[in-house]
């Protein structure tokens, strides 16, 4: 399967992505999900000037990317699929067949309403119901903030 990281973080692009997971991933391909980002073509410029000219780097809508999804699965290239928030993962989820992949939780960052869960990632309520309906409908949920970390499962991070 070429999409070798499907990561939730809201920075999107930036250093821990690049040189860590990139790296430890042997990634060639950056695709960022995000409705309001694929419709900022100058802010795009900014995410680009972070990763290595040899990657491609896509930006599109939850609505464009479900068409794409079968050809990224397909492809050779080496990919990671990159979204702002858990609400655009499920949104994704109810466009594409996402059972038997693993979602990564990467930097979720404080906010009133969010509990700190580990010192990189802070959930809401609404956040772990959501996480938890995409667990019962076969996608594997962990947070990992670095490759060499040990992942922490859903079961610790939302318990019922």
């Amino acid at each position: 399967m070429p999409i070798v990281l499907l990561r939730v973080d809201e920075r999107l692009i930036h250093g821990q992505v690049v040189v860590g997971w990139g790296q430890a991933l042997g990634l060639q391909r950056v695709v960022v999900v995000d409705d309001e980002l694929a419709a900022a073509p100058w802010e795009q410029e900014l995410y680009r000037l972070g990763v290595p000219p040899e990657w491609e780097v896509i930006f599109v809508s939850v609505d464009e990317a479900a068409p794409r999804w079968p050809a990224w699965v397909d492809e050779p290239a080496r990919t990671a699929v990159l979204l702002r928030d858990v609400t655009t993962l499920a949104r994704l989820a109810d466009r594409v067949d996402l059972r038997g992949t693993t979602v990564n939780l990467g930097g979720l960052h404080a906010r009133p309403d969010r509990q700190r869960v580990l010192p990189y990632l802070f959930l809401g309520e609404d956040e772990r119901t959501q996480l938890r309906r995409l667990a019962e409908r076969g996608i594997a949920i962990e947070a990992r903030d670095v490759p060499a970390a040990p992942a922490v499962p859903l079961t610790e991070l939302a318990p019922v």
